[in-house]
């Protein structure tokens, strides 16, 4: 089985390789956001990649330094985007034309060279080396697990930059043996929100207070050292934001591995997640730190889950939050207030994120076909399996552990 991960690598540059690095960024950002304006016919976009590169790449490589690679890449990388845009207006959404800003460029095999320590990158004038900012070699990190050791292949990277710095997000690959799958095919549904990062559908909550209150006070600390205005103070709002990331990784991961935890506990062999697209929007109080807070978290689950057989996915998540888990009547004045949900037809009175948890994992479950194969065939549940007939009770010793913070049934 081929599993890939993703290393991010702070880089040490020059201020000439920052330049060059600098320029590269600001031509394949050229290069994407052309392509997606060719794209556009005035009525709607066109997403094939064939298409765009007879109608785009010739005219790029003249107006650009790009290498050939970064031309192919920037054009795929609005061709992504434009899907998405496109698959929205599918379905009848709003959706404006991607713009690209942030400051990145793809790199594969053929623009890159990777090494233990150090990259070779192409930029608009030639390749620059850059050596890799690496912590403690005596420390157990994803540097030292998949950046220096054979079994793991780089096969492409993107260049960020951010806060004054630039990163290499380098990719790699390695074929592992295949894991033996949870014999029973049950889902473990998973409700994110902004009171609770997490909870699951066998009624564990994961409280978002720590992340909440850590990210208030760097927000003060950012503005107070901002304010200054000196060289020092600037270089400060640097370290801390770098601070900032590593502390919520940290406790992105702890929750993650509690997360897969949870679902080999109970024998899962699916985590389903609601779709993570415009969350912002279905979520009026959650802010973009949230919103890379969720996909953090399910990146972390997808890997973590994946080595040990299980696979994470992502439903639709429209009415999980308004439909009864007990009966199945929609109704917006289901979902009380942030915290209550109680059904106006049958009654059922529960914790609202808990009840989201239950229905994302039935619509995982309704997805599927069930039966053979390992295909999930219920959502476990911290009183019994919902499955296609009910509730089923299962014996004591088959029920989940039960947090403290668990909402009755």
């Amino acid at each position: 089985m081929e599993v890939r991960r993703t290393v991010p690598v702070k880089l040490d540059v020059t201020d000439e390789q920052a330049d060059l690095l600098h320029e590269t960024i600001d031509e394949f950002l050229w290069a994407a956001n052309y392509v997606v304006d060719a794209a556009w016919d005035g009525e709607w976009a066109e997403t094939r990649k064939s298409v765009l590169h007879e109608e785009t790449y010739d005219e790029v490589r003249e107006q650009t330094r790009l290498h050939s690679n970064h031309v192919q890449s920037a054009r795929d990388s609005a061709v992504d985007a434009l899907g998405s845009v496109v698959a929205k207006w599918s379905e009848g959404e709003y959706a404006s034309l991607p713009t690209f800003t942030t400051p990145f460029c793809e790199y594969n095999q053929r623009n890159a060279t990777f090494h233990d320590d150090h990259a070779s990158l192409s930029t608009v004038d030639g390749r620059v080396t850059v050596e890799y900012v690496l912590p403690d070699e005596n420390r157990d990190t994803p540097h030292s697990e998949y950046l220096h050791s054979d079994e793991w292949e780089p096969t492409g990277a993107t260049l960020h930059y951010r806060r004054g710095d630039f990163y290499l997000h380098v990719r790699t690959k390695a074929d592992v043996d295949d894991t033996e799958p949870a014999e029973n095919g049950t889902v473990l549904g998973v409700d994110l929100g902004v009171k609770n990062i997490a909870v699951t559908s066998t009624g564990v909550f994961w409280s978002a207070d720590e992340l909440n209150h850590w990210r208030q006070e760097y927000v003060e600390r950012r503005t107070s050292l901002q304010e200054c205005g000196s060289r020092w103070a600037h270089e400060n709002v640097q370290a801390v934001g770098r601070k900032e990331t590593g502390r919520f990784e940290q406790y992105l991961h702890r929750v993650a591995n509690e997360l897969v935890g949870e679902a080999i506990e109970n024998g899962c062999t699916v985590i389903a997640f609601e779709n993570l697209m415009d969350i912002r929007e279905r979520m009026p109080n959650a802010r973009q730190f949230h919103e890379w807070a969720f996909r953090r978290l399910y990146e972390y689950v997808s890997y973590k889950s994946e080595e040990r057989g299980i696979r994470a996915e992502q439903v639709n998540p429209k009415n999980t939050s308004r439909r009864c888990s007990s009966c199945g009547f929609t109704h917006e004045d289901n979902r009380q207030s942030q915290d209550t949900f109680c059904c106006q037809s049958c009654g059922y009175e529960n914790n609202a994120d808990y009840n989201a948890a239950k229905n994302i994992g039935y619509r995982l479950l309704r997805n599927q076909t069930g039966g053979e194969g390992g295909a999930p065939v219920g959502v476990r549940l911290n009183s019994g399996m919902l499955n296609a007939n009910g509730v089923k009770p299962l014996p004591d010793s088959a029920r989940a552990g039960v947090h403290a913070e668990s909402p009755r049934l």
